[in-house]
Parts: C-alpha cells; sequence; structure tokens
C-alpha cells in the first residue's frame, strides 16, 4: 500500500521555513507534450532532466532579460509525473520567488510590485524552443516527433501570486513529498479490484470513484516509481545549495525577515 510520507515532509519544511524570504513568492507549472508520455516511460531519467534544465533555463533566461527583471532569480522545482487517475501526466511545480539580486547585490522585485512574474505565453514559447533543443542535443528527438512536438503550443501556467511566506510553506507541505496516490484516496480493495477518488477534469474537476483492476492498479502506480537516486526537488539560482546562505542573507538585509504565525 502507498504510504504518507509526513515526517520526512515536515522536517523538509521547516528547513524551507528558515529560509523564506520577505517577498511574493509564485507558483508556474511546466507540463509535457502528452506525446512526449511514453518516451518519459521508457526513458525517465532523460526525459525528466531534459524537463528540470528546459524549465530552469525559462525562467532565468527571463529574470535576466532586462525587460522583465535583469536579475538573478532563484527557483524550487518538484516533479509529478501522475494525473488523478493515475495516468502519466508529467509536469513540475515551481516556486519562483517575485525577484532576483543584481549584479551590484542590489534586490529588485518583479514587475507591477510583485503582482506579475513574466507573459506566460512567451514562456511557453521559449520553453518549447529550449526543450526541444535539449532533447535533440540528447539525440532523442526524430523527425516525426518534432513535427508532433510544433504542432501544438506549449501552456506554462502561472498562478497569482501566493497570499504570503505561510501559504508558501502550507503549499509546499501538500506538494513537496507527495505520492502518487496517499492512502486515504483508496475507499475500498476487493478480491478483483481497486477503488479511489480521483477528479474527472473532463466533468469540471469533479471527484469520482475510479475502478481499477489490481493488475492494473499496480501496473499505473508503478509508472511513477522514479529511477533510484533521481532527485524530485531541486534549488536553483540563489536558492541553489551553494548560494542559498549568503544569497539569503544578503536579501534578508534589505528586505527584512519573513514573520511566520503559529500554526
Amino acid at each position: 500500500m502507498p504510504k504518507c510520507q509526513g515526517h520526512q515532509r515536515e522536517e523538509w519544511i521547516r528547513k524551507r521555513d528558515d529560509e523564506l524570504l520577505n517577498t511574493p513568492y509564485f507558483h508556474v507549472v511546466f507540463t509535457l507534450p502528452h506525446h512526449l508520455n511514453q518516451m518519459a516511460l521508457n526513458m525517465p531519467k532523460q526525459v525528466y532532466n531534459i524537463l528540470f534544465k528546459s524549465a530552469w533555463q525559462v525562467i532565468k533566461g527571463f529574470a535576466q532579460n532586462h525587460k522583465f527583471l535583469g536579475a538573478d532569480i532563484g527557483m524550487i522545482a518538484v516533479l509529478h509525473t501522475w494525473g488523478a487517475n493515475l495516468s502519466v501526466h508529467p509536469h513540475l511545480h515551481c516556486i519562483v520567488p517575485g525577484g532576483g539580486i543584481t549584479a551590484a547585490g542590489k534586490w529588485k522585485v518583479s514587475k507591477n510590485k510583485g503582482k506579475y512574474l513574466f507573459p506566460v505565453k512567451a514562456m511557453g514559447k521559449v520553453y518549447r524552443a529550449k526543450f526541444l533543443n535539449n532533447l535533440k542535443k540528447s539525440g532523442l528527438l526524430d523527425h516525426q516527433l518534432h513535427q508532433n512536438l510544433l504542432k501544438k503550443p506549449w501552456v506554462v501556467y502561472a498562478k497569482r501570486p501566493f497570499l504570503g511566506p505561510q501559504q508558501v510553506t502550507e503549499y509546499l507541505g501538500r506538494y513537496t513529498h507527495k505520492i502518487a496516490i496517499s492512502n486515504h484516496r483508496i475507499t475500498d480493495i476487493s478480491q478483483k479490484s481497486v477503488a479511489f477518488i480521483a477528479k474527472n477534469y473532463k466533468n469540471g474537476g469533479k471527484k469520482e470513484v475510479a475502478i481499477l483492476s489490481h493488475h492494473e492498479f499496480v501496473r499505473r502506480f508503478a509508472m511513477h516509481i522514479l529511477p533510484k537516486g533521481f532527485v524530485r526537488i531541486r534549488h536553483y539560482g540563489i536558492l541553489s545549495v551553494n548560494r542559498k546562505v549568503q544569497s539569503i542573507q544578503n536579501i534578508r538585509k534589505q528586505t527584512g525577515a519573513v514573520k511566520l504565525s503559529i500554526k
């Protein structure tokens, strides 16, 4: 049975509490087109590494562009590979602070005083170009796949900024150590099938009961087991392991520390 990773999650969240910045944060989602699902199943390490790399190239590139920010930014990215019914649906949930550090070491907030990050349509076009280029360099992109991937726009989803630092940590608590399906969603296990709650997005996201045979349930769950040692939570830029201590100290001197309310 799937197990909740509550202890690991809470420990990880406590560490993130100590690293929060006094600035708006944005939630950005990078999704892979369904044409890449089979490749992701066959070569998960290669495909998912390219997904991480491409997403960071997009965020970093827009941030360094003076038209949008003109500063060095950071990102925390979390890989999810599943949809509501345990289907293959690879995507990255990214937490991005609404500002960055300039070449002079000054903290600079994003446009509109942190209410806006980068234009999502432009991000989608750059994301497609970066991913296809990285896929080509890896030797995994043939002509037919390239044509299929060019037919539809690649969507980058950017939510409105979080209401405050407390909401960032609560969000991270829900998403960082999440697995394809947790125990509480399983409603029944019979001799022939497994029943569980899943959102039906074709019906407006309404929660419904999905029923799968034991074999099909295990098959779908196994699709989301990542290669041994694969890192599915990654930190970039000013939030990377090598830079975050110095970056956070510098930014807090300029913006003040975050005060978290007691839960």
